[in-house]
C-alpha cells in the first residue's frame, strides 16, 4: 500500500470516527463479544461450512468484529477457505475498498483466487441484498401489463394505479383505511396537495431511490416551496415518518448509502409482518377432494387475487397415518421422472395395508398477489397470456404448484421479503420448485444451503481416526444431489457433490448405485467417443488428489519428501509415484525392525485393504493408491475409458 493510499485511509478512518461518535453514522463492523459470534468466527477460521451456515440463519451479525479486531471474512481470507468466503460474501459480508476493514481484508487474502473473488464482491458498487426486491416493488410502479394495480389514488390532476398491499404495509393509514373498507377502488386527496409531492411519496412507499433534487428540476423558488410543504403534509397524513428526513441530500456516500440499507431493512420488515399477519395467518387446508368447491371472493380483507394450492405428500401422508410400530421397507422411493417436483421421501417407505381406511388428502389454499408473484418468471408468463389463470373471474382461481406446502410456503416468505432461510430437508425441493418456477436467486440460495450443511470436506476415514470426526446426523443422499444439480443445471452442486464423494470414497466406490451414477455421467456426454471423459470420475480424481495433497501439506509432510527427492514435480503422474515410494520406503522400515505381531502390539494403523503400515502418512499415500486403483477397475468393469 503506498504513503498517499494509506494517508486517505487514515483520514477517512478519522472523519468516519467523529460521525459516528456524533451518532450520525452507524459503525459497520461493530464490536461483538458473544459466544455466538465466537462461535461463528471459530468456524470462519476452521472453514466449517456447516456451522457458518447455521449461524448465519440463527441472524449473528456476518460484519461485526471479534475482541481482536477481525471479522468473520478477513479470517476465512487469511485461512484460505475459499468455498466459507463465497458463502459469507452470497449472505452480505462487507469487502469495500477504501476502507480499513476491506483493505485488510484484501491485504490478508491468501491468495490471488480469494483476492479476486473478494474484487467481485466489492459493495462500492451498491449491490445490496435487497435490491432485487426493491427494483421489482419499484418497477409495479411503471408496469402495465400484466394489470396488477387494484387502486387508484388522485391527486389534483394526476392519477396513480397503485396496489393495496404495498399502501397497506407501508402506511400505516392505509392499513387503517383499507382494513375498515377493504373492496375501496379509489381515492381522491386534498387539491392543496400537489401532484409532484405525492409522486415523491408514493416513490418513496415503491422502495425508489428519491432524489429531492430530480423532484424539484425546473420548478420556480414559489413552486419549490408549495411542493416541499405538499410532501411534508402527506408524509404525515400517511403516517410515513421518515419520508422529509430521508429527502434530505447529504453528500457523504456512506451516509447515502446507510440511509438507503436502513430503509430497505424497514420496508422489507413492513411487508413482512404484513405478510405473515394476511397471507400466511389466512391459509387455508381442505380435504384434496373438496378444493374444487372453494370460493373466494375478488373482495377480500387481504386484496389476494389468486390462489395457489399445494397438496400434501402421499408417502408423508402414509406414514403421518401409519400406527406405531407398523413395519417398514428398506427399499426408498424413487423420485419418478420428469416429474422433478414430488419431493425428496425421507427415510424408508413405509408399508400399509389394504383393508386399513386411509384419511383423506390434505391441500394447503394461500391467498396471493400477482403483482408479487412476477417476480418468477413463470408467473409473468402466466398472468401475462391468453391463458385461462390471467382472465378475470367472479371467484379467485387456483393455480396448483407441483410440491409441498412446506416448499410453497418458502417460495412466497423468498417472493414476498427475500428471506430465503430453510433446512437441508427441504433444499432439493426448493431447488426443483425455484427451478420450474424461474427464481435463480431461490435456487441458487438452495444450492448454497445444500452445499454448505451437506459439509463434505470430512473424509470417511479422518471419521474413523482420532484425528476427525463426523456426525451421522451430516450424512445426505449424495446420489439424489448430484442428480439434482444435473437436471436443474447448478454447477455448484455438481462440484460439491464431487468433493462430498472424493472425501467419502471409500464409502461409495464399491457400491452399485455409484457404478450407475459412473454410467449415466458417461451417457451425459453426446455423441459419446471411446475415449471421451467421464465428468464425475474427473472431479471425483481431482478432488481426491486435493484431499491428499491437503493432508500432506498441513503435516509438513511434502517438504520432507521434497528433501528426499521423492515429489519434485505437482503434476498428479509425480505425486502418485511419490507418495508410492514414500509408502514403500516406510512400509520396509517398520517391518524391518519390528515383526507383524510387535507392529500389532504397538497400535499399527491398517491402510483400506486391511495391510499394516507404519504410521498416518504412510497409510494416507497407500490408500490414495488403493482408491486410484479401485476406480481404474470400475472403469474397466463398465468398460469405460477415463
Amino acid at each position: 500500500m503506498d504513503v498517499k493510499k494509506k494517508y486517505e485511509i487514515e483520514a477517512a478512518l478519522a472523519t468516519e470516527a467523529q460521525a459516528i461518535s456524533a451518532g450520525k453514522l452507524k459503525e459497520e463492523n461493530p464490536l461483538d463479544v458473544s459466544d455466538d459470534f465466537r462461535r461463528f468466527c471459530e468456524a470462519c477460521r476452521r472453514g466449517d461450512q456447516k456451522v457458518c451456515q447455521e449461524m448465519i440463519s440463527t441472524g449473528v451479525n456476518i460484519n461485526a468484529r471479534d475482541k481482536f479486531d477481525y471479522t468473520p471474512l478477513i479470517l476465512a481470507s487469511l485461512c484460505g477457505h475459499y468455498e466459507v468466503i463465497r458463502l459469507l460474501l452470497e449472505n452480505g459480508a462487507l469487502c469495500e475498498r477504501d476502507t480499513f476493514q476491506g483493505e485488510r481484508c484484501l491485504y490478508n487474502a491468501l491468495n490471488d483466487r480469494i483476492r479476486n473473488l473478494l474484487l467481485s464482491y466489492d459493495y462500492a458498487k451498491d449491490s445490496s441484498p435487497l435490491q432485487p426486491l426493491a427494483a421489482h416493488i419499484t418497477s409495479l410502479l411503471t408496469r402495465p401489463t400484466p394489470k396488477t394495480t387494484d387502486i387508484t389514488i388522485a391527486a389534483y390532476d394526476q392519477s396513480f394505479h397503485l396496489h393495496k398491499i404495498l399502501l397497506a404495509a407501508r402506511s400505516p393509514y392505509f392499513a387503517k383505511k383499507l382494513a375498515e373498507a377493504p373492496s375501496t377502488s379509489s381515492w381522491k386527496l386534498p387539491d392543496n396537495i400537489p401532484a409532484q409531492s405525492l409522486g415523491v411519496a408514493l416513490q418513496y412507499l415503491y422502495f425508489q431511490e428519491v432524489s429531492l433534487r430530480r423532484a424539484l428540476f425546473g420548478l420556480s423558488d414559489e413552486q419549490e416551496l408549495v411542493v416541499l410543504n405538499g410532501i411534508d403534509k402527506i408524509g404525515r397524513q400517511l403516517e410515513i415518518e421518515r419520508l422529509f428526513e430521508d429527502l434530505t441530500e447529504v453528500s457523504d456516500r456512506r451516509l447515502l448509502r446507510q440511509r438507503r440499507a436502513e430503509e430497505l431493512e424497514r420496508g422489507r420488515d413492513q411487508l413482512e409482518s404484513w405478510f405473515k399477519d394476511n397471507v400466511l395467518k389466512q391459509k387455508r387446508v381442505v380435504d384434496t377432494d373438496k378444493v374444487d368447491s372453494i370460493q373466494w371472493d375478488r373482495d377480500n380483507s387481504v386484496f389476494a387475487d389468486i390462489l395457489l394450492r399445494a397438496d400434501d405428500d402421499e408417502e408423508e401422508l402414509d406414514q403421518a397415518n401409519r400406527p406405531s410400530g407398523a413395519s417398514t421397507s428398506s427399499t426408498p422411493p424413487q423420485r419418478n421422472t420428469p416429474g422433478p417436483l414430488l419431493g425428496i421421501p425421507v427415510g424408508p417407505v413405509r408399508s400399509r395395508s389394504t383393508s386399513r381406511q386411509r384419511a383423506p388428502r390434505k391441500s394447503t389454499i394461500y391467498p396471493a398477489h400477482r403483482a408479487m408473484l412476477l417476480r418468477s418468471e413463470y408467473f409473468l408468463t402466466m398472468f401475462g397470456s391468453q391463458f385461462k389463470e390471467a382472465q378475470d373471474t367472479p371467484h379467485l382461481q387456483i393455480v396448483t404448484i407441483d410440491c409441498s406446502p412446506a416448499v410453497l410456503e418458502t417460495i412466497l416468505i423468498f417472493m414476498y421479503t427475500e428471506r430465503a432461510d430453510f433446512g437441508l430437508d427441504i433444499a432439493i425441493d426448493v431447488l426443483f420448485a425455484a427451478d420450474q418456477l424461474f427464481i435463480d436467486k431461490l435456487k441458487q440460495r438452495a444450492a448454497i444451503i445444500i452445499s454448505a450443511l451437506g459439509n463434505g470436506e470430512t473424509s470417511a476415514v479422518e471419521s474413523d481416526n482420532p484425528r476427525g470426526a463426523t456426525d451421522a446426523d451430516e450424512a445426505v443422499d449424495i446420489y439424489e444431489v448430484i442428480r439434482a444439480g444435473w437436471d436443474t443445471r447448478v454447477q455448484r452442486l455438481e462440484e460439491f457433490a464431487a468433493r462430498y464423494i472424493a472425501y467419502r470414497l471409500e464409502n461409495y466406490i464399491d457400491q452399485p448405485e455409484f457404478a450407475e451414477l459412473v454410467r449415466e455421467s458417461a451417457s451425459r456426454v453426446k455423441a459419446r467417443q471411446e475415449t471421451d471423459t467421464v465428468e464425475i470420475i474427473d472431479d471425483i480424481r481431482y478432488y481426491l488428489s486435493e484431499r491428499f495433497r491437503l493432508r500432506f501439506e498441513d503435516s509438513g509432510l511434502d517438504e520432507m519428501m521434497d528433501e528426499n527427492a521423492a515429489l519434485n514435480a505437482s503434476t498428479e503422474g509425480d505425486l502418485v509415484d511419490a507418495m508410492d515410494d514414500l509408502a514403500l520406503e516406510t512400509k520396509q522400515q517398520e517391518e524391518s525392525q519390528l515383526s507383524v505381531e510387535q507392529q500389532i502390539a504397538a497400535g499399527a494403523i491398517r491402510t483400506l485393504e486391511g495391510e499394516l503400515v507404519g504410521d498416518e502418512f504412510a497409510q494416507d499415500a497407500m490408500n490414495y493408491q488403493i482408491l486410484l486403483g479401485k476406480i481404474d477397475t470400475l472403469l474397466e468393469r463398465l468398460n469405460l475409458d477415463a
